[in-house]
């Protein structure tokens, strides 16, 4: 039996994960961890839970090696981006083994403005974007992203889910917007970037890498967002309803953006991908070392990545899996608050349009 841990287990994101390792059929004996007590109470997947501290804290490492040791932890899964770059900074002092990327390759990853700029040096198709560093900076880089399209996407250079973002159409709405999060004390100008608004489809593909060589990997649509009516950006990132995709450009570019990152790639690389106004799909950010929140998705529909790549992290042999489009496409993946998840394979709804 397997012994692994997840941290962040109190967050949908790993719950799925561990959910998907249940999905398997095999054996696993799953230690998860998390900084929040009544989020980790929710969690039914693991066999032992802990609550520890946060991962900027002196005792962070520690108390996961104490962990590690008690249970016999042979492999630990880091989910949020955090206890990502922590791990892979410390991976040499954690006490089981990791499948993570190289520390210069999550560092890079997790620096939104970094990556782009990086990823266009290279010919990789990103959205025209900006540092800010002042309302200066930011009526310089509006002037220029306003003469493409009428709309800026305003958002914060680390993070997930949206927070913070903004889309803006003038200058007084992002800086109003920046001063708003400078006030609540979690952000400064320096930590914000601008770049020119992406009006068409929004892509995500899910890929597992081994030593630079893609193993297998499946792209889906996101078509709504939940709660996404009720942020001022019209979005969450986390889609309420999703569906599969075969689209060869999407996986051209999300491929050369991954080994562009990294010729070497190893372990998660989550892409994000959204078309620009000439259908181009432009790469946004890079999740390197953690999966999407929906990996349940795909596990569900026949492509347990999850489960691949504990295998891999073991040595052990895995099936022989297609590089790209892992399951077939338009299937749907629908899911909301308190109301659960149904997979639709096709277009076979049992809803009756009048």
């Amino acid at each position: 039996m397997k012994r692994i841990l997840v941290t962040g287990a109190g967050g949908p994101a790993a719950s799925n994960f561990i959910d998907c390792l249940r999905k398997s059929g095999e054996e696993f004996y799953i230690v998860g961890t998390d900084i929040n007590l009544y989020h980790l109470e929710l969690v039914s997947g693991a066999d032992k839970k802990y609550l520890i501290p946060p991962a900027k804290d002196p005792s962070y490492l520690e108390k996961l090696n104490l962990i590690i040791e008690r249970e016999r932890v042979e492999f630990a899964h880091p989910q949020p981006d955090i206890e990502v770059l922590t791990l892979a900074r410390n991976r040499e002092k954690l006490k089981a083994k990791t499948l993570l990327p190289a520390t210069k390759t999550v560092e890079l990853c997790q620096n939104k403005i970094a990556l782009i700029e990086y990823l266009r040096e290279k010919g990789v198709p990103v959205p025209l974007s900006f540092r800010v560093s002042s309302k200066e900076d930011l009526a310089q880089a509006l002037d220029k992203i306003f003469r493409i399209y009428p709309k800026g996407w305003l958002r914060p250079i680390t993070g997930f889910g949206s927070k913070a973002t903004l889309p803006i159409t003038s200058l007084e709405q992002g800086d109003l917007w920046i001063r708003y999060w400078e006030a609540k004390g979690e952000y400064s100008y320096e930590d914000f970037m601008v770049c020119e608004f992406l009006p068409g489809r929004e892509y995500a593909f899910q890929s597992i890498w081994k030593d630079g060589e893609l193993i297998t990997s499946q792209a889906r649509e996101r078509l709504e967002y939940i709660y996404g009516y009720l942020t001022p950006s019209g979005q969450s990132s986390s889609p309420s309803v999703a569906k599969t995709v075969h689209n060869d450009k999407v996986n051209e570019v999300a491929t050369n953006a991954v080994k562009t990152a990294d010729e070497k790639a190893t372990g998660i690389f989550c892409v994000d991908i959204k078309e620009n106004r000439e259908g181009i799909p432009c790469v946004t950010e890079i999740n390197s070392g953690r999966f999407f929140t929906t990996s349940n998705f795909f596990a569900t529909a026949g492509s347990n990545m999850p489960l691949y790549y504990v295998k891999i992290a073991f040595g052990e042999e895995i099936p022989d899996l297609p590089r790209y489009n892992a399951l077939p496409e338009g299937w749907y993946w629908i899911r909301y608050t308190d109301m659960g998840q149904k997979l639709i394979k096709g277009e076979n709804w049992s809803v009756i349009k009048i």
